[in-house]
């Protein structure tokens, strides 16, 4: 019944969203937390451009991203990332692309869980003489984390689904392999079940684990 996926290298072409996943993830998380501090920053000029950043970046298509960093930053800019090798390069520029367009999800995420910390332990904060690099990182966004690990998993959901774009400049991961398959073979039902079936076993764990950690951890008010 699934002679067709001899040849194929499905569980390469799924390891390779589970690399994309981890590494935007990751990177997302980094520069999302830093889009996420330039929302609630004293100084306005971090503000606005954390703002501006958010509201440019969300409402442009992850496939308009992506497109642009392989025809535009290699293309036209040259940006290689370091890589010599087409394939590498082709991986790395959609890492980058997916973590400057799900860092402005994880900012907003975020941004809602530090809304929910009292403003009194801001001010206690100052009080004793803290900065506000000092107030975020130690007070504020360890009790934010923790109310907003729901929220996150939703993201990182997404960001799975999301890696499916990468298909567009090349890269071989899941969806780019599903449509090599399509063409290539008669059984299109079976395909899209096996792929579906792949995603899954990636997104359906994730959302369980995530979403007991977040009951686990919830902060008690």
């Amino acid at each position: 019944m699934f002679d067709f996926l001899q040849g194929y290298d499905v569980l390469g072409a799924f390891w390779m969203t589970v690399k994309l996943t981890v590494l935007s993830a990751v990177g997302s998380l980094i520069w999302g937390t830093l889009l996420a501090g330039m929302r609630v920053s004293p100084v306005p000029l971090m503000r606005g451009f954390g703002t501006a950043y958010v509201n440019i970046v969300r409402n442009i298509p992850l496939t308009v991203i992506i497109v642009f960093n392989s025809l535009g930053l290699a293309d036209v800019f040259g940006v290689t990332l370091g890589a010599s090798d087409f394939k590498v390069q082709g991986f790395r520029l959609a890492v980058l692309g997916f973590i400057v367009y799900t860092s402005a999800f994880v900012c907003e995420a975020l941004r809602s869980g530090i809304n929910t910390v009292p403003l009194g332990q801001a001010e206690a904060a100052r009080a004793i003489g803290l900065s506000f690099s000092q107030t975020l990182r130690l007070i504020v966004l360890p009790q934010a984390f923790r109310s907003v690990i729901g929220p996150l998993a939703n993201v990182l959901i997404a960001l799975t689904k999301n890696t499916t774009v990468a298909a567009a400049i090349g890269v071989a991961e899941a969806a780019y392999l599903m449509k090599t398959m399509i063409e290539n073979e008669a059984q299109t039902l079976l395909i899209g079940a096996v792929f579906a079936f792949g995603f899954v076993v990636l997104t359906l764990p994730t959302g369980l684990i995530l979403g007991w950690l977040s009951k686990r951890l919830a902060v008690k008010r």
